[in-house]
């Protein structure tokens, strides 16, 4: 019988039977207590039946659920099911010529350090030889240490920026169980599909074997070969600090904040071993914390999210401010602008500064492993990118959203999308870090001050050569997925024929796939005047997104006020029309 389906006793029966067999004596007693609630409360039993509507997909970026009893949310049946999927999978594609490795991290959320341990217990079971971080870390050193142990397999066990209800599942994949450019990346299509096969073919949960030992716990901090040490020890040589520069660094006073997550001890210390010695950290966030009590959503992007870190930046005259999520896979930006105070600079404008200076950097000779550098970004991302990169004489590419495809581009040295996810240094994690990132960000906002320069300075250079590309989102929140399907069908049958007065002159309509793109769920406008519009369904949350682009020329540096007001305007415009087409 089809779970969304199910009839009532069917329902009863199901919850019963996972409650009797669930491991978990919290989410077992959760789930009685609504057994017992539902007999009588209308909201109850549709929370039942929500629980039970699963299984909980997984896919290309793994799973990601409210923590509960029940097939659709994440707890420790879900769990061991899925590791036992992923077992299966890595055995298959040896079949028999070596053992898999597998590495299993995780953060601070409720049940993270749980769920990370059960998985170690399948994986040693099924014969998979496994190693498990020592302590809660973030995602960018189990993605490293994907590479760096050489590992066929990686699991994190993170909802990343989610809110606190939230944990997740995210699987990345490499040594021989790859072959193609995503050594080390996040799994991508069919993948997903030949895992979810398996999972589902795991079989009842008593039948699951677990491990009592044997895995190995990966060296924890002040150990020989202390894991984080090893990560930092290979961020921190992409700025390594030397006389003048270790001057320049020591003079950027730079204000932290971890957002209540796990990268404030790794950030704190990769500051300090490049230099950064004025590092103020939001005291208030630095410690992890599954609650994440400060803020409504644990993301940077988030209205209020960064306050704390302003008020912090304004109280002791920083010169930037670095926010991470709490997993520390992307990063967040701000500084200080003479006419508008202090701002959060967006995702696209930090892509941007990274491009240019790895750009700077690369000048006059190879990226790693000596091939001709390749720079790319999310088509949803800005093009300002490409045209730096073609200002430079590299190589772009644009790719689906997502790090599972950017990090995919052969000879990629840099990649970026908009929500705050920067890769610069591939070689040593093939997705995104935010961690890097910052240190990259920071060793160019310090190299600019001791030249009486600022971050803002080399934006509005980037406005003058190549136009001032101004972006921004429209996110649309839904109640269900046939609310969706409505929307992208309304736009696929009633195409808009103007933005901001601009006639549309392409429709683009991704689903059948183009420019080499695998097919995806979005619609592409651009228009006479080159502003561009992107509108696809959220892959993490029930969301209509729409990415907004226009291009203002720019006469002068005299000129560049006035362009601002010109690409607000058009912007606006922009959003007011994409919104109508909608039917908003």
């Amino acid at each position: 019988m089809n779970p969304t389906s199910a009839q009532p006793d069917d329902l009863v029966a199901r919850a019963e039977a996972w409650a009797a067999e669930d491991p978990d004596p919290t989410t077992a007693s959760e789930l009685k207590a609504l057994l017992a609630a539902a007999a009588d409360d209308a909201g109850s039993r549709a929370e039942l039946a929500d629980r039970f509507s699963g299984p909980l997909a997984f896919g290309t970026a793994g799973l990601r659920a409210a923590l509960g009893a029940g097939p659709n949310r994440m707890n420790r049946v879900v769990v061991r099911h899925t590791a036992a999927g992923v077992a299966r999978y890595l055995l298959d594609i040896a079949a028999g010529a070596y053992t898999p490795r597998a590495v299993v991290g995780f953060d601070a959320r409720y049940n993270s350090d749980v769920f990370a341990e059960e998985t170690a217990a399948i994986f040693t079971a099924a014969g998979i030889e496994t190693f498990l971080m020592p302590s809660r870390l973030p995602t960018p050193v189990l993605a490293w240490a994907v590479l760096a142990l050489d590992c066929e397999a990686g699991v994190m066990v993170t909802a990343s920026h989610n809110p606190p209800q939230d944990n997740g599942y995210k699987v990345y994949l490499g040594g021989r169980a790859v072959t193609d450019a995503g050594q080390g990346a996040q799994i991508v299509a069919p993948m997903d599909v030949d895992i979810a096969e398996r999972i589902a073919a795991s079989g009842p949960l008593p039948e699951l074997e677990l491990a009592r030992d044997g895995w190995t716990v990966l060296p924890a901090a002040g150990e020989p070969g202390d894991i984080q040490e090893r990560y930092l020890q290979a961020i921190t040589s992409l700025v390594p600090a030397q006389g003048t520069e270790r001057a320049e660094r020591s003079a950027l006073r730079i204000v932290l904040t971890p957002m209540h997550g796990v990268g404030g001890d790794t950030m704190s210390r990769a500051f300090t071993a490049t230099g950064f010695t004025d590092v103020r950290m939001v005291a208030e966030q630095a410690a992890p914390d599954p609650d994440f009590p400060t803020v409504a959503f644990p993301n940077p992007e988030e209205p209020g999210a960064i306050d704390l870190a302003l008020a912090l930046a304004r109280d002791v005259d920083a010169d930037l401010v670095i926010a991470n999520d709490p997993d520390a896979d992307r990063c967040a930006a701000a500084v200080h602008d003479p006419d508008a105070g202090w701002r959060m600079l967006s995702g696209d404008e930090v892509g941007a500064l990274l491009g240019l200076h790895v750009a700077r950097r690369l000048a006059g000779g190879p990226a790693a492993g000596g091939q001709a550098p390749v720079f790319a970004n999310s088509i949803v991302s800005s093009r300002l990118l490409s045209r730096i990169a073609a200002g430079a004489g590299i190589a772009h590419g644009a790719t689906l959203t997502g790090f599972k495809w950017i990090s995919r581009v052969p000879g990629l040295s840099f990649g970026y999308e908009e929500a705050l996810g920067y890769c610069v240094a591939p070689e040593l994690v093939r997705d995104k870090d935010g961690m890097s990132a910052a240190l990259l960000l920071a060793d160019f906002a310090a190299r600019l001050k001791a030249s009486s320069r600022t971050l803002l300075d080399e934006l509005d250079e980037l406005a003058l050569e190549h136009g001032l590309h101004a972006t921004d989102q429209l996110s649309v929140r839904v109640s269900s997925l046939e609310e969706l399907q409505a929307l992208m069908a309304r736009l696929r049958t009633r195409a808009p024929a103007v933005f901001a007065g601009s006639e549309v002159t392409t429709v683009t309509d991704l689903s059948a796939g183009t420019d080499g793109l695998p097919p995806t769920d979005a619609m592409l406008f651009t228009t006479a005047d080159d502003s561009r519009v992107i509108v696809r369904p959220s892959g993490t949350e029930p969301k209509l997104k729409c990415y907004l682009e226009v291009i203002e020329p720019v006469a002068s540096p005299g000129d560049l006020p006035d362009a601002r007001a010109r690409a607000r305007q058009r912007l606006s415009a922009v959003r007011t029309d994409t919104g109508t087409a909608l039917g908003l």
